[in-house]
């Protein structure tokens, strides 16, 4: 049986805030929760939401705060959900969960393990956690590989929904090419970090990628001593 969450148990360096799983009748939390609503309506026809990354253009913008939140209301929501960390070059999702990284998503994609001995309880009921593993030399080459692809149907088959936190698109080419790999890509902005010049060059970035754009998570405005997330939708 899976140990449930704890707070305590997250000690590693700086892990996000899983608000919605630690005060989920916060503001936030209902935010994060509109924005499960409003992704589920995103695709069109009768095709659920198989998988969803979630990117920044630069780094401190809380793309990483959005993927973990968002996974764990989908979850909450009775969803099978596998929360991958796919930012290979600065992993922190271990560090939310207070989980080993020894093995992850480059032991699974490179073949040198299965995928059920890379996926974690994350003591959060209906979520489980696929953390980065160690560095590869060529993680973009691994996340443009076949295998990656033949990865991805293996785990469609295991989970309602897989949540990728992806490296920011302006930086390195990781996360543009897992983007085009997903059902939709949500892009997170935060005030006075996110300059517009950065979102403009993501957004066309991504569109070159042919990554489906579903909307924009911003946050960071301060209202009533608590960060505001607005979602944002493409359409």
């Amino acid at each position: 049986m899976a140990k449930k969450y704890d707070k305590k148990n997250s000690t590693a360096t700086k892990p996000v805030n899983l608000i919605t799983l630690l005060n989920p009748n916060s503001p936030i939390s209902e935010q994060y929760r509109t924005v499960r609503t409003n992704l589920q309506f995103a695709v069109a026809g009768d095709q659920p939401l198989r998988s969803m990354a979630v990117v920044s253009s630069g780094p401190g913008e809380g793309k990483s705060t959005s993927s973990v939140n968002l996974a764990v209301v989908f979850a909450q929501a009775g969803r099978r959900v596998l929360l991958v960390d796919a930012d290979m070059r600065k992993a922190t999702v271990h560090k939310t969960f207070g989980l080993s990284n020894e093995v992850g998503l480059s032991n699974l994609v490179s073949g040198q393990q299965s995928a059920s001995s890379v996926i974690q309880p994350s003591g959060v009921d209906n979520l489980s956690v696929m953390t980065a593993g160690p560095t590869p030399p060529n993680p973009a080459e691994l996340l443009n590989s076949h295998r990656m692809n033949v990865v991805m149907e293996e785990l469609y088959q295991m989970f309602d929904l897989i949540v990728f936190d992806l490296p920011p698109v302006m930086t390195v080419a990781d996360g543009l090419i897992m983007a085009s790999k997903t059902d939709g890509t949500v892009v997170v902005i935060r005030e006075g970090v996110t300059r517009k010049d950065s979102i403009i060059e993501a957004k066309n970035r991504l569109i070159q990628a042919k990554a489906r754009i579903l909307g924009v998570i911003y946050n960071g405005v301060e209202q009533m001593n608590e960060s505001s997330y607005y979602y944002y939708s493409d359409k």
